[in-house]
């Protein structure tokens, strides 16, 4: 990914809501998702801006810029001297430890991401990432609670989180409206659904939380960040 940095002398002219024309010497960035920001030497809010615009066109010599997003537009144009210049950028996030490319991961965003090669690894919901490293790989690993604490490997290619959760808890219920097992399923996230499906569409998604006994209803309780509840979110017992 790349930001592109306009500096110089400009005319600014915004239309739809903001519908402003301003001239000085400014910072314009262009970002890696068309995102326009304009900061002049006043404060740390932007003069003007548009995110994430439908449309941008930038003529580097002269300098032009239009981004359009609907009703809204932003124009800029050069007054005076200007120079257009692109800077790689990554995410910035929390460290994490290293890849094994020898690049620093960073957390940010519900992934971590390396800064050198730019591998990306989704985080489940409620993951932390550890200090330890996978012995495999050489990633770090992460702690996920559904139904209890599983450590496994960052990327997911390497140690599934399913397959750890369907080892300890596939057809460890029973479906509640045929008497099926349940199984341990991925569909975005982890779910337990009928083994009967599609004669039965019974399914429930794994919250984040550990298993702490049987509701009413006998679907286990979980322990969650939220307060104790059933694997049902809509039981009433």
């Amino acid at each position: 990914m790349s930001t592109r940095v306009i500096a110089g002398d400009c005319i600014v002219r915004t239309g739809g809501r903001r519908e402003t024309t301003q001239r000085g010497r400014v910072v314009v960035l262009v970002k890696p998702d068309d995102t326009v920001l304009v900061h002049d030497g006043d404060g740390y809010q932007p003069a003007a801006w548009l995110t994430r615009p439908a449309e941008l066109t930038l003529e580097a010599d002269p300098l032009w810029l239009v981004a359009v997003d609907g009703d809204e537009s932003l124009q800029i144009e050069a007054e005076g001297p200007v120079t257009v210049t692109e800077h790689d950028t990554t995410d910035a996030g929390v460290p994490v430890g290293d890849c094994p490319c020898g690049g620093p991961l960073v957390r940010s965003g519900g992934a971590v991401t390396c800064l050198d090669c730019d591998d990306r690894f989704p985080l489940p919901g409620g993951a932390a990432v550890l200090d330890s490293a996978c012995g495999d790989c050489g990633l770090p690993q992460i702690r996920v609670e559904r139904g209890e604490a599983f450590e496994v490997c960052l990327d997911y290619e390497c140690e599934a989180l399913l397959a750890a959760v369907e080892a300890r808890f596939d057809r460890e219920w029973d479906c509640p409206m045929c008497g099926g097992d349940l199984e341990i399923l991925r569909r975005g996230g982890l779910i337990a659904g009928c083994e009967n499906y599609p004669d039965c569409e019974t399914g429930f998604a794994v919250p984040d939380g550990t298993v702490a006994g049987e509701c009413e209803c006998e679907l286990p309780r979980f322990d969650t960040g939220g307060g104790r509840r059933c694997l049902d979110a809509g039981c009433e017992a």
